[in-house]
């Protein structure tokens, strides 16, 4: 009898063990994880300012750092990540390059793009899982919406929303605002004027800015006369390029604050965000970049983080299976801003706190205490799911 247990408890370990190992072997299995990076930018024309340019780099460093991290944490699981960068001079060629990395088994893609070439793409590569770092446009994420498309970056509902919210809470409702040239501009302004409706603000005046001398000689002159009109608490600026918007801090007619794409600027990241663990990611960043991280290198390195965080999940590169577990609430991502980062499911949009910030300073975290939702205060910022227009996501479920 005792044999004959001793046998049988030899018989089951032996069938543990054999289990074990063959778990053991099937979560060693190497896999090779590799993401697209395409980038491309337009000319952006002569400036009137002499404006710090974007580094010609931007995002493509956020994109390099975060391989670096997800292989650091994925070599336990023998999980390879690498970078395939393309970054062509015109968009005929992004689009090809892109259709090349597809054709060599590339599905998942990191992308630097305007909305135009955005859409190309993601219409080009339809059983890939694209995330868009470069583009704020709102249409993106509304009526032109994509479901093979998540976005990283905020667009600028969401910036003009932080913005509008902190500006409510210092009682800073009376805006004069001042639009750009440049679609972009009417872009954003366009933004601001929703923002204004939903949280309460009055735009007491616009005015378009039509100027094409240099502001550099001129500023004292103009600014005061051109920002004169009836009395407000904030200037908003609309000038993503940066032709003018720098020299209206201390010129206006009225002693006020300056806000919008300069002054108080609501932003994806910034250097002076370093709570929650992100001065060590600044760290990183500044060692192997050279320079300051910025909101689109951000983008960059939550997106890839987004995919590694998902293999890590389901031990898989499948496009479909990443982006429905994007998706879904079982991912939360740290992006070191304080709360768990996710994914919208009605139009791809993460989810995140906005930095307010100027040059050298964070002033304010948006969404600020007090803006309440029923699900999380995150979606008080940006279209919420009974604003979108987004059909897209909807469809593809």
């Amino acid at each position: 009898m005792r044999h004959f247990l001793l046998h049988g408890l030899g018989w089951l370990l032996a069938l543990a063990g054999a289990a074990l190992l063959a778990n053991g072997a099937h979560a060693a299995d190497p896999l090779e994880v590799r993401i697209g990076y395409l980038g491309w930018e337009p000319e952006s024309g002569p400036l009137l300012s002499n404006v710090i340019p974007e580094p010609e780099d931007a995002g493509l460093r956020g994109a390099e750092l975060a391989i670096t991290d997800s292989n650091s944490t994925g070599r336990f699981l023998k999980h390879s990540y690498s970078l395939q960068v393309e970054r062509p001079e015109t968009p005929e060629a992004l689009l090809e390059r892109a259709r090349a990395l597809h054709g060599q088994g590339v599905r998942l893609f990191v992308v630097n793009a305007p909305e135009a070439e955005l859409l190309r793409l993601a219409d080009a590569l339809p059983d890939s899982l694209l995330f868009n770092a470069g583009s704020a446009s709102d249409a993106l994420r509304g009526h032109q919406c994509r479901a093979n498309l998540l976005h990283s970056l905020p667009d600028r509902a969401m910036l003009a929303d932080a913005l509008a919210q902190f500006l409510a809470v210092r009682r800073w409702q009376r805006w004069l605002l001042v639009t750009g040239q440049t679609e972009d501009d009417r872009a954003y302004a366009e933004a601001l004027r929703r923002s204004a409706r939903r949280f309460g603000a009055r735009i007491v005046l616009e005015k378009p800015w039509s100027f094409d001398n240099d502001q550099r000689r001129s500023a004292q002159a103009d600014m005061p006369l051109f920002t004169q009109g009836p009395e407000y608490d904030v200037v908003l600026v609309a000038d993503e390029r940066g032709d003018f918007g720098e020299y209206l801090p201390y010129n206006t007619w009225y002693p006020r604050p300056v806000a919008g794409t300069q002054g108080l600027t609501p932003t994806g990241w910034h250097k002076t965000v370093e709570t929650y663990g992100a001065a060590q990611l600044q760290k990183r960043f500044e060692a192997l970049a050279g320079r300051w991280m910025n909101d689109r290198d951000f983008a960059a390195w939550i997106a890839v983080r987004s995919i590694a965080s998902a293999v890590t999940r389901l031990k898989t590169t499948d496009a479909a299976a990443i982006r429905r577990l994007a998706l879904s609430t079982e991912l939360p991502l740290d992006g070191f801003k304080g709360r768990k980062l996710s994914y919208r499911e009605w139009d791809g949009q993460l989810r995140q706190p906005i930095p307010l910030v100027h040059p050298r300073a964070l002033v304010s975290t948006s969404p600020q205490d007090g803006f309440l939702h029923p699900v999380t205060d995150l979606d008080t910022l940006g279209q919420d799911r009974p604003e979108s227009t987004c059909k897209a996501f909807t469809e593809a479920r």
